[in-house]
């Protein structure tokens, strides 16, 4: 089986064919969430907890060493609360309260980890996208540009993702909807309408469908070609939506991604306590944690990188990178969890399925139909400066710095 690298369809693009930017067409994205601390997120919530209760227990210059100041949070920030999170607005040099719960972000391509949600503790939270999260909402993490890296230029999750490539380029993080319970498509005006003109039914999860399965990447953004006829729009949104629905761990057709042939990653031989390596013997599909072995794992799979990196490796390097001693960063798990490994059993199959797949998206990658000189034509573009910022929430409410209430 052949990786991604072999199969890639980034040659499609031509840079002068006038094919319309992703950012023309979702107008509205956020820069990536900065964390500023690396101890806020963890791959499990138990450890998360265990760092709060060590933090809240020291006091003074340890409380305050321990914290990691930065230019943008200290011990003694004010700071608004996130939206819709319970979460403290005091000075966190008083702080003596319990955790809060921690919530689910998407920390890196195809990896949820768990994150504090309080507003004390991250330097740019992007609370916008905080005010838009849940529900139906669905966000489409555009990567940074890397010249020649294998990948897809687009991943989707239902978590608020930190949005960063894993080659540490900026990327854009694009909601499918500007408002809560997803309302307000976050499309150009006139976009949805253009396309169903043209091919028939068409909506905002369509439309994201879409993008996944012809986005290409250029050094100005994601550009996504647009089809000559509704046979190729309806194929291209059946493979998009498939493979949307593997990113999201089926939550779309509400059945796990599965391999085909009834094949199943599993443990064959168990995992050690603190696995330090991992490599991969593509004649036999057995990847190697430490001494534990686990098979089959598809070539595809060991194979799939996002912005030039592979997904699997940088996933293992995440929970095992050595951290300072004493830093809330080496409190963690005394030994590889269970559910570390079903993770990874999990993304195995993830990973495995999207790099089998994606020499599909090469025929939709080609474009053909309308560009950007009939969207002008049609009045979608250029998009109106009020569809590139936040919709405004009216009635929404949040605990400002201190205790106070602000409207939104």
């Amino acid at each position: 089986m052949r990786g991604v690298t072999e199969a890639s369809p980034r040659q499609a693009f031509r840079p002068d064919d006038g094919t319309p930017l992703l950012d023309e067409l979702m107008p509205w994205s956020v820069a990536p969430l900065r964390f500023g601390r690396g101890w806020v997120v963890a791959p499990d919530a138990r450890t998360l907890r265990g760092r709060w209760d060590r933090l809240v227990a020291a006091e003074g210059g340890e409380r305050e060493a321990l914290f990691r100041p930065s230019r943008a949070r200290t011990t003694g920030s004010a700071v608004a609360a996130l939206p819709g999170q319970r979460t403290g607005t005091g000075r966190f040099a008083r702080e003596t309260g319990p955790c809060p719960e921690p919530v689910r972000v998407l920390s890196g391509p195809f990896d949820e980890q768990w994150l504090l949600p309080d507003h004390r503790l991250i330097d740019t939270a992007r609370p916008e996208l905080w005010r838009v999260a849940g529900g139906p909402q669905l966000f489409a993490v555009e990567q940074g540009y890397v010249p020649g890296a294998a990948g897809p230029p687009l991943l989707v999750t239902g978590a608020l993702p930190e949005g960063r490539s894993p080659a540490g380029r900026p990327g854009r993080i694009r909601p499918l909807f500007r408002r809560p319970g997803g309302a307000e498509p976050n499309l150009a005006p006139g976009l949805l309408g253009f396309l169903r003109e043209r091919y028939g039914p068409a909506d905002p999860v369509r439309w994201l469908a879409w993008t996944v399965a012809a986005a290409v990447p250029s050094p100005a953004g994601c550009r996504v070609p647009l089809p000559a006829d509704p046979a190729a729009w309806e194929a291209g949104v059946a493979l998009g939506r498939e493979l949307m629905d593997v990113q999201l761990r089926g939550a779309l057709t509400g059945a796990r991604p599965r391999l085909p042939g009834g094949r199943r990653p599993y443990v064959r031989a168990a995992l050690p306590p603190r696995p330090e390596s991992l490599a991969y013997d593509s004649g036999d599909e057995v990847l190697s944690v430490g001494g534990g072995r686990i098979a089959p794992v598809p070539e595809a799979a060991w194979e799939y990188r996002v912005g030039g990196v592979r997904v699997l490796e940088q996933w293992f390097a995440r929970r095992t990178a050595p951290a300072e001693p004493g830093s809330l960063e080496a409190m963690g798990p005394a030994s590889w969890p269970q559910e570390w490994t079903s993770a990874l059993l999990d993304l195995v199959t993830v990973v495995a399925l999207l790099g089998g797949r994606e020499a599909e998206r090469a025929p939709f990658t080609a474009g053909g139909g309308p560009g950007r000189a009939e969207l002008r034509a049609a009045g979608v573009l250029p998009v109106p400066a009020g569809a590139r910022r936040p919709a405004s929430v009216l009635d929404h409410q949040e605990e400002g710095p201190e205790g106070q209430f602000m409207l939104v």
